[in-house]
């Protein structure tokens, strides 16, 4: 499942469809992101990018490309993270996405 930044728009949204490109998906103007599997304490989807409120600590979800799993990074240091696993997100709150906060997208 994904859902898209609209670049344009600048508003969060569900997608009914996207395109598929020599084998990469695409929307255009818009930058897609991706279900982790994973629910907050509230039962809400957690995707990437998102931000999350876990301890009193905001922390973003991210896509580790050596491990091939998500991690869970504090916001103001994105690149050290540690495994998001279930037992976090169990206690963890989705605040909002990291393009939806007034800081630049994390890379």
């Amino acid at each position: 499942m994904f859902k898209a930044w609209n670049k344009e728009t600048k508003l969060m949204m569900r997608l009914s469809a996207i395109e598929c490109v020599r084998g990469e998906l695409q929307k255009k103007n818009h930058v897609l992101l991706q279900f982790t599997g994973l629910i907050d304490r509230h039962e809400e989807e957690i995707y990437e990018l998102d931000v999350l409120l876990i301890h009193k600590e905001k922390k973003v979800v991210v896509w580790n490309a050596e491990r091939n799993g998500w991690d869970i990074a504090p916001l103001a240091t994105p690149t050290f993270g540690e495994p998001f696993l279930k037992s976090i997100a169990s206690q963890a709150v989705r605040i909002c996405n990291y393009y939806e906060t007034e800081n630049k997208p994390v890379k």
